[in-house]
């Protein structure tokens, strides 16, 4: 009697994710798993040439690839991740256009979460300061850097067109390294065409807060990569770091203030707030795991992979946040996951590296292959030979290869791709007899009545009671997102009818900066409740 087919979850679709499913596709047979990868994109990212889209030398689709296509056997699920639990072995995701959420079920759990860039102990920085780490991260310190240079050309002010001028990137690992080389060169290239900036000075500073950037390789290497930096006119900040941010600077730690208005950071990341709260073994604020990757205290059942993991080699290294690393991690996880299916013995992880390389722009980098130390063209050469051939997928390859070849024949492209965001707080419409919102789904907005009627309706022991209409003016959906629960009854429109959408993230910002705000819609919620409860009384003094 064959055993039943067993439920596998991923959750993260980053090399460590998307990679673990690629190969358990490769090891297991269809009939004995199913395979669901959680992500809150439908594609999988090209990490280490992710830079190279703020200089447009690679295509923004063109370093993305769709995760159906690279893991045709395993179901994706477009949700991010809200709550785990070890224990019954569920997964809660994000609601979607159904403002409900989605409960995963598993036998077997890989967490490859990846982490996120932590501004908390920062002041200034979430409003100021552009992040790193995803294509749109990408995206928008692309249309920066040419919006500053727009400004810049119409700018009389000498002192406020310095500060346009001025770039500041933050954490001298491979990450902000080339970031910093990026926008180096591609705002040296771009600003011929602005007429009034050819003859203006650029300022590109990097921060780091060690004695030499690039830590990862040989000290003779970090210090080759400085001087070929520092000659192409970077300023480099070292044994100091970024501590604030506001709109006009940037703020150090030794005391020093940097008038600019575009701030990157590249700094290591932490564990997504999901991860934090797990209630399991960690190493700091990573997950612990053996050498196996399983999760401590949950050998069998979890697998923890990527920059969320604290791993080890055998030899007792410390296994760094890489694409090489986490794909093998990747192979031995999905390797012992079937070897937990079929009862056999599982694999240890014991990948040391195969070496490290950086881009440092202008065709230069610098690379350490198998104990080999190379720099200038030639280590660029080898650094893009390598992560085309990495690369998954032909037609990405031969849109690489393309892209790379126009960008050594013509100079960068000026497009300013704007992603336009209005307000989250919105408005709808609702026509007669349409649903608002059901009992029992997620209370995620608050709602304004702006004109127009609509129906409170309790649905209790088959039957449906309608509690109060509701007109121009009124409030609905406040008492779900002030305590954090599921919707306690239905609306239904009797009218035509337009309201003002505020969402809940927007509503707890406007409570917290406006107490009188929020003083109304809890005096309404307790009205409401107090309602409710002599009703009840009522209805069981009847009984």
């Amino acid at each position: 009697m064959s055993s039943p087919k067993k439920e596998i979850l991923v959750l993260g679709g980053g090399f460590a994710g998307v990679y673990t499913a690629r190969c358990l596709e490769k090891i297991l047979r269809p009939e004995e798993a199913s395979i669901h990868i959680v992500n809150v994109e439908n594609y999988w990212v090209n990490q280490p040439l992710l830079a190279e889209v703020i200089s447009g030398s690679v295509g923004i689709t063109d370093v993305v690839s769709p995760i159906r296509r690279l893991c045709r056997r395993t179901h994706l699920v477009m949700r991010s991740v809200e709550s785990i639990d070890l224990r019954s072995k569920t997964v809660i995701v994000s609601p979607g256009f159904r403002p409900r959420r989605l409960e995963l079920h598993y036998d077997y759990l890989v967490i490859a979460l990846g982490g996120r860039t932590d501004f908390s102990r920062m002041p200034g920085m979430v409003e100021h300061a552009l992040p790193f780490r995803t294509l749109g991260d990408a995206l928008e310190v692309r249309n920066r850097l040419i919006h500053t240079l727009e400004e810049a050309d119409v700018e009389t002010d000498p002192d406020m067109r310095a500060k346009l001028l001025t770039f500041v990137v933050a954490g001298g690992g491979f990450s902000g390294v080339e970031v910093l080389a990026e926008i180096n060169d591609f705002v040296r290239r771009v600003k011929r065409n602005y007429l009034r900036l050819r003859d203006e000075p650029v300022r590109a500073v990097l921060i780091h807060s060690g004695a030499r950037i690039l830590p990862e390789v040989d000290e003779r290497l970090a210090f080759t990569a400085q001087k070929i930096l520092v000659r192409r006119g970077v300023d480099l900040r070292l044994k100091d770091r970024l501590v604030a941010a506001t709109s006009e600077k940037a703020i150090l730690k030794s005391g020093a203030e940097i008038p600019t208005k575009t701030i990157v950071s590249a700094v290591p990341s932490a564990a997504p707030p999901v991860l934090q709260k797990l209630d399991c073994a960690k190493d700091k604020d990573r997950l612990q795991v053996n050498g196996n990757l399983e999760l401590v205290g949950y050998e069998g059942q979890v697998w923890a992979l990527g920059d969320c993991a604290a791993i080890k080699t055998q030899s007792g290294n410390a296994v760094p946040a890489t694409a090489q690393h986490a794909t093998r991690e990747a192979r031995v996880a999905a390797k012992n996951i079937a070897a937990t299916i079929r009862g056999a013995k599982p694999s240890l992880f014991s990948f040391e590296g195969l070496g490290k390389m950086g881009s440092l722009g202008h065709y230069s980098a610098v690379a350490d292959i198998l104990g080999v130390r190379i720099s200038g063209f030639f280590a660029w050469f080898v650094r893009r030979t390598i992560y085309l051939m990495k690369m998954p997928g032909f037609n990405r390859k031969v849109r690489i290869a393309c892209d790379w070849a126009i960008a050594l024949i013509f100079p960068p492209d000026l497009v300013q791709v704007r992603l336009l965001r209005g307000s989250a707080i919105s408005r709808q419409h609702f026509e007669p007899g349409e649903i608002v919102f059901n009992q029992g789904d997620l209370g995620n907005c608050v709602y304004v009545i702006e004109k127009g009627e609509c129906d409170v309706l309790l649905e209790k022991d088959g039957e449906t009671v309608r509690l109060a209409a509701l007109k121009g003016g009124d409030y609905f959906g406040e008492m779900a997102v002030l305590n954090d629960v599921s919707r306690s009854a239905t609306i239904r429109t009797r009218a035509a009818m337009d309201v003002l959408v505020i969402p809940k993230s927007d509503f707890d910002m406007l409570k917290t900066a406006v107490p009188a705000f929020g003083n109304v819609f809890r005096e309404l919620a307790r009205t409401r409740t107090a309602a409710g409860t002599a009703r009840t009384a009522r209805e069981e003094n009847s009984r």
